[in-house]
């Protein structure tokens, strides 16, 4: 479901709410599969700080590569 945006009648996704916007892989800002910078483009957040703040989580205990693996396979291309 897409968001019109009610000034001009036309959708535009980066005009919806926070949740409403659709997870992709990025196309142009991936360096492995585009799933950091899918996540900054959606939610309009620095990919290269997501991608810091990632690596530095992977020095604290917890599933953050597995959970990178598991949205790389869930979330869509670009283009689907």
């Amino acid at each position: 479901m897409e968001y019109e945006y009610p000034g001009n009648g036309r959708s535009n996704e980066s005009d919806a709410p926070l949740l409403r916007r659709k997870l992709r892989r990025s196309a142009e800002d991936k360096l492995v599969a585009g799933v950091i910078g899918g996540i900054g483009e959606t939610y309009e957040i620095n990919s290269t700080l997501l991608r810091i703040l990632f690596v530095a989580s992977i020095l604290l205990p917890g599933p953050q590569v597995i959970f990178y693996f598991v949205m790389w396979f869930i979330m869509p291309g670009p283009n689907g």
